[in-house]
This record gives C-alpha cells, structure tokens and sequence, in this order.
C-alpha cells in the first residue's frame, strides 16, 4: 500500500494533554510553534487534544479532564492553527481510537510496554506503585492508534522523545507483518534542526511546567506576564548593574534570546555588566508581551460555541480518515464478516 502521500497531502500528527487548562509558552516554543510552520509549509495537519491520554493520572478528575479540552483547543487556535487548513480535534469523539487501540493491545508484547520510556516517566508521575491504572502501562498501546489511525507521513518530535515514538513503528511493522498488508507504512520523527527552542526553561530557570509554578501562560494579560518577568530568576551573582552577568543562566536573558530581534547585542552587554538586570527585564516585558499579542487577541475572541465549532468541523475530517483506517484493518485481519 505505502504512504504514497503526496507533498500537500502528506499528514502529520501530532498532540498535547488536557491535564492543564491552559497551555504556556514552553508549549507553544516546544510543539505549537512548529505545527503552525508545517501547517503552512503546505502538510495537513491533525492536531489532537488528548483527554483520555490526560486521564491516566488524572481519572479522578475527568470532568475537569473535558473542560481542559475545550481551552487547550482554543490555545490551538490561538496560536495560529488555523482550522481551514488543518483539523482540530478532540481524541475522545472519535471512537475509532480506542477501536485500535484495543486491537493492537491483543498482539503487543507485555515486554515492549514495561521498557518503554512514556511508562516509566508516567509511573513517576502517579508515585504510588498500588494505585498504577492499566491505562498508564497500555499508554504506549494508546498512542500508537492516535498516530496509526491517520497513517501519517510524519510525527514532530524533539529528539529527547524520539524513543517514546519507537514502539509506534515496531507496532505498525508487527502489525503488517502478521496480517500480510503494508496497512501501516513507518512514519518518519519529524525533529526540527534546531531544537533550542524547545528548551525554553520556567521562571526559576526550571522546566517550565504548572506543577512548579513557573510559567507565562498563552492566555496570561500583559500585566500578569509583566508581574512574572519582574519576578523571574536572573544571574545571583549580579547583584549590581556592573557586575558580569552570565546569560546562559537567567531566564529573562533566555527569553530575550527568543523573543527580542536584537538579543545578541543585549547579552554581550549583560555579560560585560554594561547593563542591569531591571532593565532586561523592563525590555523582555515588552517583547514578549508584542509577540504574544495577536495570540492572546485571537484567543479573547473565541468562546465556546466557536471553538465547538471547530471541533465538530475537526470531528468529521478525522473520523473519514479513521473510518478509512479501521476498513482496511479489519479487511487484513478478516473481521470485515462481508460489511
């Protein structure tokens, strides 16, 4: 069969957790930003909100779980994913995942799922050995249907998470190679060349995640962002305007680096304490704030009833496609029984 795709048709897939409801700046510099540039380099986009991959650590809230959906969507949006050129939509509303899933969890090795590194960062998440759900050890299983199910050409990575893709591939080959049909061509790991972005660290010069309290939300004003950067972590050492800085280690001068046009001039002067830390700040402020401007306009605009919209817009495309998919599996497997 092979994934003869052509280059305005190749699909890609790709997606993000509603465990939070609102998605930050290290989301948008690590995944968004590149679905929007392959989006408009001409490849069709399917950009899915994972809510039954949020409730493997958070089943216990999974209305909370659903309401996410609907503000991760329009963060989607917000960024610059534009729902006439690529699909939005919600894993959960098309049934044909968990059909796949279920079928590719009958003839996936125990082994596969207990080395793979998506579980063991998801058992560290959950911390208590007796509370672990299947869902967490058959995430990999779960996976796998997303990105198989839309048979994609490729699948954007950062290459710290290529491995968690690999089992993706090795379930598709076992697949083929047990029913005889190249129903599941491999996908390529689509890593952009430069992955510094994706980097992007918190406030406190962490990993910028909701749990560390360290981030600048899409959705955040421009007064909430200017609090933020006020209070973010410079050099320690630079206690005084003429002391060397060491940008490499402070936040405001790393988001300077992204989001001023004129950073590299800013640094050597940080780093020959021939400039304050006040004042990179005073001027990461008003990038970031001019950069996220239009997002945060599109997002205001948005209500519900349009981001649903788009969804069920979203719901349709990605269900031909699914329905498509789930024929010729079930024709390989023959479990088609003449329908």
């Amino acid at each position: 069969m092979g994934n003869d795709q052509s280059t305005t048709e190749r699909r890609i897939l790709s997606g993000m957790r509603s465990s939070n409801p609102r998605l930050h700046i290290g989301n948008y510099e690590g995944a968004l930003r590149n679905w929007v540039e392959l989006q408009n380099q001409g490849f069709k986009m399917f950009c899915m909100v994972a809510d039954w991959h949020a409730l493997t650590t958070m089943y216990e809230q999974a209305g909370e779980v659903g309401r996410n959906a609907i503000e991760v969507a329009k963060d989607y949006v917000a960024a610059g994913i534009d729902p006439a050129k690529s699909t939005i939509f919600i894993q959960s509303q098309v049934k044909e995942h968990a059909e796949l899933h279920l079928l590719f969890s009958m003839m996936t090795p125990l082994g596969w799922l207990e080395r793979n590194p998506t579980y063991k960062e998801k058992q560290q998440d959950i911390g208590v050995a007796e509370r672990e759900p299947y869902g967490l050890l058959g995430y990999p299983v779960l996976q796998t249907a997303d990105i198989l199910l839309y048979r994609p050409w490729g699948v954007p990575v950062g290459r710290d998470q290529a491995p968690h893709l690999e089992i993706g591939n090795d379930i598709g080959g076992r697949f083929n190679r047990l029913y005889g049909q190249d129903v599941f061509p491999a996908f390529k790991y689509m890593i952009p060349e430069d992955e510094s972005r994706a980097k992007l660290p918190g406030l406190d010069m962490r990993k910028m995640s909701k749990s560390y309290d360290n981030c600048i939300y899409l959705s955040d004003s421009e007064d909430e962002t200017a609090k933020k950067i006020k209070s973010a972590y410079t050099t320690p050492s630079k206690q005084r305007k003429t002391d060397p800085g060491i940008p490499e280690g402070c936040a405001v001068c790393q988001y300077l680096k992204i989001y001023h046009p004129n950073w590299q001039p800013l640094w050597e002067e940080d780093r020959a304490g021939e400039r304050g830390c006040m004042q990179n700040k005073t001027e990461c402020i008003e990038a970031v704030n001019e950069y996220f401007r239009p997002m945060r306009e599109r997002r205001a605009a948005l209500d519900d009833g349009a981001i649903l919209e788009v969804l069920a817009k979203g719901r349709e495309e990605a269900t031909a496609v699914a329905v498509e998919t789930m024929r010729l599996v079930r024709d390989a497997m023959g479990l088609s029984y003449g329908l």
